[in-house]
């Protein structure tokens, strides 16, 4: 069955050519489209949609405060004129940003990664745990020690002098560590794929030489390590 949708967008244009793409994607079944976040938020309180097409740029209330406020949000896929936004999109976990104006094929990428999403679920991952062995690290942060279960780890990010380990439950965890101790404290299980992310090779579901997607996360390869990545996961 395709999944439901929602426009949210104050162009007109705009909204024609999604509901043109939505319509020969043969993919997603429109239910609906709003002319701004407002007339959103009412059409949410009564229908249930699995992904919502979000300008972010609207009056009274942008995409990024409507997206803010629901709770359960479905999938959101950022569909924009400004690049500005993209760290909050990233920080806001949603699918995928799309800058205006909007190619088919751009679309299409973006509805595939949806769907990849969507069936990479919590369910089949936490399934799969059994399959990996248990190696258990231990994180000593200020007066605390953390005992991690490696396979339990999706993937990690650094801040600063933070790391934020990202697990398979979708719980994270923010601790004072440096990624460069951590990465040599590992087992091979792990590959650094850029200056701020190691990633599980086991969770890895789809790469290339610019990203690296583990379920519904995706994460950059930095161009220091592109070769060597693609050297690794090509064995």
């Amino acid at each position: 069955m395709n999944a439901t949708c929602l426009i949210v967008d104050d162009e007109p244009l705009a909204i024609q050519l999604l509901q043109k793409h939505i319509h020969e994607s043969g993919l997603l079944e429109l239910s609906g489209s709003c002319a701004h976040a407002m007339e959103a938020s009412a059409f949410l309180r009564t229908n249930k949609v699995d992904l919502i097409f979000l300008d972010i740029q609207m009056p009274k209330l942008t995409g990024i405060e409507l997206l803010r406020m629901l709770k359960p949000a479905p999938a959101v896929i950022f569909t924009t004129a400004y690049r500005d936004y993209a760290m909050e999109g990233y920080e806001l976990d949603i699918v995928d940003y799309l800058l205006k104006p909007i190619s088919f094929e751009r679309f299409m990428a973006s509805v595939e990664k949806f769907y990849r999403r969507r069936n990479n679920n919590t369910v089949e991952v936490a399934a799969s745990n059994h399959l990996l062995p248990q190696k258990l690290i231990l994180l000593q942060s200020g007066t605390k020690t953390y005992q991690v279960n490696e396979a339990d780890i999706v993937f990690i990010e650094s801040l600063k002098d933070y790391i934020q380990l990202h697990f398979t439950d979708g719980k994270k965890l923010m601790i004072k560590y440096k990624i460069g101790q951590l990465e040599y404290e590992l087992s091979s299980d792990f590959l650094r794929v850029h200056k701020s992310y190691i990633v599980h090779k086991n969770r890895i579901t789809v790469f290339s030489s610019q990203t690296i997607e583990l379920g519904s996360f995706s994460v950059p390869v930095g161009n220091h390590y592109k070769g060597f990545v693609e050297e690794l996961l090509k064995k």
